[in-house]
């Protein structure tokens, strides 16, 4: 569906947690190489299936550091899927 970075707490709600579609969250950074490996293999995801992705840059924002520590991000990459706006999976590492 869609591939969307988000730099807000207002927007994680909106984007995520109020969402009908299932979402993957990809706690990220650009100094990351695994995370940038795997962006393309994201941009896929979205473009083939109904999941939209999220892609939060820990070092972005205030927001974003504070959304991470929230969701108990303490390596990266790190994505997340919520349905619903229920965390439901985890996948840490490449």
């Amino acid at each position: 569906m869609a591939l969307i970075s988000i730099t807000t707490k207002q927007e994680f709600e909106e984007k995520v947690l109020k969402s009908k579609r299932p979402v993957l969250v990809d706690f990220w950074a650009p100094w990351c190489p695994p995370c940038r490996a795997m962006a393309p293999i994201l941009q896929q995801i979205a473009d083939e299936t109904d999941f939209d992705i999220v892609k939060i840059d820990t070092d972005a924002s205030n927001d974003n550091k504070e959304l991470a520590m929230y969701y108990r991000v303490q390596g990266i990459p790190n994505m997340k899927i919520f349905v619903a706006g229920e965390e439901v999976a985890e996948l840490i590492g490449m």
